[in-house]
């Protein structure tokens, strides 16, 4: 079985933000007849996409995420911060699955030049 591999970042009970790795199974499904099956994860509801770069020395200080969303790394890179003191670095081909919407949040920061990512935000209440 194929798995995706990301990181999901989270706020405990206590309001402390954490990191997780996490993974998405993949299983054939005919996803454009006549084309033969691909492997497809379960679907996730978002409500938009958008681009953004972080420019090159870019730091946002302690905040929590805005709301669930995805974000796909496609060029640069960023550096995260969680409340418990755990920095991880994401590169293109990254994804990052932000659910820190309460408690301290997260540091982050662009490292060596800009970054550029993907964000989708996610529907209200829905799977991960």
């Amino acid at each position: 079985m194929t798995k995706v591999h990301y990181v999901r970042m989270y706020a405990d009970p206590d309001g402390e933000s954490h990191f997780a790795d996490e993974e998405a199974e993949l299983r054939p499904v005919d996803f454009a007849p006549p084309a033969p099956p691909l492997n497809l994860s379960m679907p996730i509801s978002a409500r938009q996409v958008a681009f953004f770069e972080m420019p090159e020395g870019w730091y946002g200080n302690w905040h929590p995420a805005p709301q669930r969303q995805f974000f796909f790394f496609l060029a640069g890179e960023i550096e995260a911060e969680v409340s418990d003191g755990e920095v991880r670095r994401f590169r293109p081909g990254s994804v990052l699955l932000m659910e820190d919407t309460t408690g301290k949040g997260h540091a982050s920061r662009s490292i060596g030049g800009s970054a550029v990512a993907s964000v989708v935000p996610l529907a209200a209440g829905g799977p991960a």
